[in-house]
Formats: C-alpha cells, sequence, structure tokens
C-alpha cells in the first residue's frame, strides 16, 4: 500500500497553534446539560439491566425541556429542546411512564420523543443532525440504548476500532451542535474496581466518549451511585435516592462514601475529617465503639480504598 502525497500547495497543520497563541487565545466556556455532570459532546451512561438508566436519562430530558433541577437539586436553566430515543419502548409505555413522573406537572412541549431511528452508518446520525438543525437551542440528546443505533461498520476491521468509529459518529454530531448526547449503555458481567472497567465492549467506547457515567446500585443507603469521569468533569461519585413511586433520582447531600457504608464506618470517617491522623485506639475513644472493632474495621476501610494510613498506622480520611 503506497502513501499518498498531498497536493503540492497543501499547507500541513494549517490548523496548528503556536504555544505563546495557544495561552492568548480566549475560548468560551464549554455549554452544559446539566452543571458538573452532563457536558457538551458524548457520554456513555452505563449500568447493569434494570438498574435505572432509562428512569434517569427520562427524567434528565424532562427536567431540562422544562427548565427544572436536574436530579432535584441542580439548575439546568432555562428550558431547551431535547431529543430522546427510546428505542426500547413503545408510545404507550413512554406515556405510562412520563405519566408517573410528571404527578401534576404539564409535559414540556419541547421534549420530542421517538421510538425509532436508523442506525447511525445508514443514516441516523443524518436523522439526528436535521432535528439539530430545527432545534438549534438544544442542549441534549439521548440514546436509549446505543446498541439500537450503532450498526456495524463496513470492512474487516478490528473490534477497537469498529467501537471508537461506532462512537465517533454520533460525537461528530455533537462537537457540531455543542449539545450533550448521553448514550445509554451496558456494563459487563464481571465485577471491576475501576468502575471504567465495567463498560461493555472495548476500551474503544469509553476511550471515545467525551465522558463516562457508570450507574451502580450502592449496598447500604443509597440507592445508587453515580461514578463520574471525563474530559471537561470534573471526577466524582454521587450518591443518589431513587423513588418508586416518581421514578425520580436525587441527589444525596454529602459524599457518596457517607451514603454506602454501614454506621460503623461512617462514624469512623465523621470523625477522621475532624480528627486526622489518629490510631484506631483514639477512634474508638472518640466515637464510643469497642476498640478492637474499630481496629478491624479501619483495616477493611484501608484495604477497601476508604481511607489512607501513614507507617505509624495513624488513619486518615479521604479528602472532600
Amino acid at each position: 500500500m503506497t502513501t499518498p502525497t498531498p497536493p503540492e500547495n497543501h499547507e500541513p497543520f494549517a490548523d496548528s497553534w503556536t504555544a505563546d497563541r495557544l495561552m492568548n487565545t480566549d475560548f468560551p466556556d464549554p455549554k452544559w446539560a446539566v452543571p458538573g455532570v452532563l457536558c457538551e459532546g458524548v457520554s456513555l451512561l452505563a449500568g447493569p439491566p434494570k438498574v435505572g438508566k432509562s428512569w434517569m436519562s427520562l427524567g434528565l430530558g424532562l427536567d431540562i425541556a422544562g427548565g427544572r433541577p436536574a436530579f432535584g437539586s441542580i439548575d439546568t436553566g432555562p428550558p431547551a429542546p431535547v431529543l430522546y430515543l427510546a428505542l426500547e419502548d413503545t408510545a404507550r409505555r413512554l406515556k405510562t411512564r412520563m405519566g408517573k413522573m410528571l404527578t401534576d406537572t404539564s409535559a414540556p412541549r419541547l421534549l420530542t420523543l421517538a421510538t425509532q431511528c436508523p442506525p447511525l452508518p445508514q443514516g441516523g446520525d443524518t436523522a439526528i443532525a436535521r432535528w439539530l438543525d430545527r432545534n438549534r437551542s438544544a442542549r441534549l440528546v439521548v440514546i436509549d440504548v446505543f446498541a439500537r443505533v450503532r450498526g456495524s461498520e463496513p470492512g474487516n476491521i478490528q473490534q477497537y476500532d469498529a467501537d471508537y468509529l461506532a462512537v465517533g459518529r454520533i460525537k461528530r454530531v455533537a462537537d457540531h451542535y455543542g449539545v450533550a448526547v448521553v448514550l445509554v449503555h451496558h456494563v459487563r458481567k464481571a465485577v471491576h474496581e475501576d468502575f471504567l472497567a465495567t463498560v461493555s465492549g472495548t476500551n474503544g467506547i469509553a476511550g471515545a466518549a467525551d465522558a463516562v457515567l457508570v450507574l451502580e446500585r450502592a449496598r447500604n443507603n443509597a440507592d445508587g451511585v453515580l461514578h463520574v469521569t471525563g474530559r471537561d468533569v470534573e471526577e466524582a461519585d454521587y450518591a443518589l435516592s431513587f423513588d418508586p413511586g416518581t421514578g425520580a433520582w436525587s441527589m444525596l447531600d454529602g459524599p457518596a462514601i457517607d451514603h454506602t457504608v454501614g454506621d460503623t464506618r461512617k462514624a469512623i470517617l465523621r470523625y477522621l475529617r475532624e480528627h486526622a491522623g489518629t490510631t484506631p485506639a483514639e477512634i474508638a475513644g472518640g466515637i464510643g465503639v469497642d476498640a478492637g472493632t474499630v481496629r478491624k474495621t479501619c483495616s477493611r476501610m484501608h484495604d477497601a480504598g476508604q481511607l489512607t494510613k501513614d507507617a505509624t498506622s495513624r488513619y486518615f480520611a479521604p479528602l472532600l
């Protein structure tokens, strides 16, 4: 295979920057669908089946289209158009679900719902772009689920490349229109310490996305934890509560770990935030729990990454 020769008048790196010019250039701030959580570009929302991803994504669509706070607490600004592709639902099921979520609130006219979309390689990306042409102030597009539109890439290419190209198709649309696109996706059955490793498929899917959000069910008090990381978002874990009566996800106050550990661990964390660098014996005296129990609990919390300790076995809570 020969390398193509560029035309003689072709200027290589015509869109390049010198370092000083780049540093002296002002760029607009990124546009947010949900400040601090969903930024313009492509975000994967991954989680196991029946964990509540569709309730969450539809709720975000209703909130942004209606100008209501996301997760019950994050200001989303004035109402804006939203496209929700519910590709595993019927119109009847969507009506039932929205009726449950809206209660006495009027349905927002700025939310467009569709239950069919061509695969991205066969015109799905063009269909979404045409809707965005008619709705230039749109802030969110949800594709639920991504597997229904990803299609297949032509030619014999490696799976990583196919995954990367599949996400890249919709990313070009998101970048061109400056809109947040959420791809609802699945996670692997195997358990991983790194939540990014749970995303189904090769690393090409997560690698091509601008952000990855993984929804997990918490073991103890919170109904879920939303892990967030990305290019323009701060890496964070959010504890969430799910109301089955309204289908609403609400963000809980404080660090996620405070809502996902047992009472003894929670008391240890609170004590260490006020008395950093203390021993298990000192912690036990401070929280009124048996010293042996505290010693074992601190050791287990350290093994789980919930605490750090120095060479003298003095413990520290993670930074907030």
